[in-house]
């Protein structure tokens, strides 16, 4: 079966690649190990309780070139997702308060960095001791909270220029969920008569100039004469012969090497639907104050230490979030004792009985992302090697072989399906040339 682009993930970056190149009139084949497309996108819609909540990506962080284009030509529309950030640190409700320590000290000494080295390292030389035991904490838990990313391997000039950067334009949900977007890039692509396979899983690529055949586990063979890789970089990343690897015939050798050298966060989401919004309650106000309404966002010390609510929204979704080293540590944990480390989080930060809060929960839905074979992760953050390694892989191979996915974005919006979307048009005009 003879194909003109082969492209391997369903994901934002795999289906933004496939839409392009149908649009510009190539025929188009997109395999997909899962039995859905949309990757990390992943949107519940009126399963069990939940109602456009998001199991994946949720947020349009800022002005966004690309994905505002393609949400004005699918007609899909944005809602305000504004709202307070508070922290709960030793029985104590605050609002606007993030990172703890002296942070115009660490802006300082950042830009005089000149060598880069992973932040872990940088605070250790630059703010050693006890007195800046709270700005090291505080900072390992937002770059492995924000960033999932572990600190002792993510470099400090991407970071520099993230937080340079920050957006704090509004941030936005989308109108039907991030998964409008995917169905919108499927069905054009489907419209021009490009094909979407689910459930094919790739095991091997055999591959010569101008020729590639991908070899699912199933036996089907695809062919085409050009390829494009929208894997998630975890995936790209686990050993031969682990559930979800691809092997290439003949080695890409360079470019393996180059894909272990990049960052990859870990991260576990929850959604926890209650009968009640219990944290807006008088007890909750007694403890907080009647300002807890703006409340969006909640970080804590506590085991599952980040939550947020659907504000400005009223709903009764409350969403978990651990990221970078701890969720590695927890990748192999049954969902059951997440489940249990959410709710006793809950019941510490609003001081309440446990099982009364068990009692409260509707329904709920844990996405371990580290652990899922598709994914093994969460978003790429870069280590010091990173920007080497990115340019050997938007380097295409023997025009042959081309790398698509948000670890390959070279902009401020890293992580983002910003990043995916805008390395899938990059691919795809790199095809086209």
């Amino acid at each position: 079966m003879k194909n003109t682009v082969l492209i391997i993930g369903a994901g934002a970056a795999g289906l933004m690649a496939a839409y392009t190149l149908s649009k510009a009139g190539k025929h188009v084949t997109v395999l997909e190990a899962r039995n859905r497309t949309g990757g990390r996108i992943h949107t519940l819609n009126k399963e069990l309780f939940f109602k456009e909540t998001e199991l994946g990506a949720e947020f349009i962080h800022g002005d966004l070139p690309v994905t505002k284009q393609l949400l004005k030509d699918a007609g899909i529309s944005g809602r305000n997702a504004n709202a307070e950030m508070w922290s709960y640190k030793d029985g104590k409700f605050e609002r606007n308060s993030i990172v703890a320590g002296d942070w115009d000290a660490l802006t300082e000494k950042l830009d005089y960095l000149q060598q880069d080295i992973p932040i872990w390292d940088f605070l250790l030389k630059e703010f050693p001791g006890d007195e800046h035991g709270e700005l090291r904490k505080s900072l390992w838990a937002y770059v492995s909270g924000y960033d999932t990313a572990d600190p002792r391997k993510a470099s400090t000039f991407s970071l520099r220029k993230e937080w340079e950067n920050e957006d704090q334009d509004a941030q936005q949900r989308i109108e039907g969920g991030y998964c409008a977007v995917i169905n919108y890039l499927a069905g054009e692509c489907k419209n021009k008569g490009g094909q979407v396979f689910l459930n094919a899983i790739v095991k091997q690529i055999q591959w010569q100039k101008g020729l590639v055949k991908a070899i699912t586990e199933d036996g089907m063979e695809y062919e085409a004469e050009q390829l494009v890789i929208a894997l998630p970089l975890g995936v790209l990343k686990v050993k031969a012969g682990s559930n979800g690897a691809v092997v290439f015939d003949p080695p890409i050798h360079q470019h393996a090497k180059a894909i272990q050298q990049m960052g990859f966060g870990a991260v576990i989401k929850i959604l926890f639907e209650f009968n009640t919004p219990f944290w807006l309650d008088e007890q909750t106000k007694k403890m907080a104050g009647d300002e807890i309404e703006q409340m969006g966002y909640l970080f804590s010390e506590e085991e599952i230490p980040t939550w947020w609510t659907q504000a400005p929204n009223k709903s009764n979704v409350l969403t978990g979030w651990i990221g970078g080293p701890a969720a590695e540590e927890k990748a192999d944990i049954p969902d059951k004792e997440i489940l249990e480390q959410g709710l006793q989080s809950l019941a510490n930060i609003f001081n309440r009985d446990y099982n009364d809060l068990k009692g409260k929960l509707n329904a709920y839905r844990i996405m371990n992302w580290t652990a899922d074979p598709y994914t093994r992760g969460s978003y790429a953050y870069d280590t010091v090697e990173a920007p080497q390694a990115r340019t050997i892989l938007n380097t295409p191979i023997d025009n042959t072989i081309y790398f698509a996915g948000e670890y390959l974005y070279e902009g401020t919006a890293m992580g983002t399906v910003e990043a995916a979307l805008s390395s899938g048009l990059e691919a795809a005009k790199k095809v086209l040339k």
